[in-house]
């Protein structure tokens, strides 16, 4: 595993060292390495989501009229 030293004004240092001292994390880098794990993940649901919105704009316009959208989200929802 690789280092990496960061600087961080003195009420983030803090707030990290407390985090690991409540008994959530075993150590102060445990908890950075949870923080950049979920920065990760959100980072890849926001690229998948962007890639839908893509998909969706290009695909051109739909055939259906709001209500028959609107009836088949209400079917999706009740499980109908």
């Amino acid at each position: 595993m690789s280092t990496m030293n960061i600087s961080l004004p003195s009420t983030l240092k803090e707030w990290v060292e407390e985090q690991a001292r409540d008994g959530n994390y075993s150590n102060t880098s445990d908890y950075m390495r949870d923080l950049i794990r979920q920065e990760q993940t959100r980072r890849e649901k926001i690229a998948h989501m962007q890639q839908l919105v893509t998909e969706a704009l290009e695909s051109g316009a739909g055939s259906s009229t709001p209500d028959e959208l609107l009836a088949r989200a209400r079917a999706a929802v009740s499980g109908s």
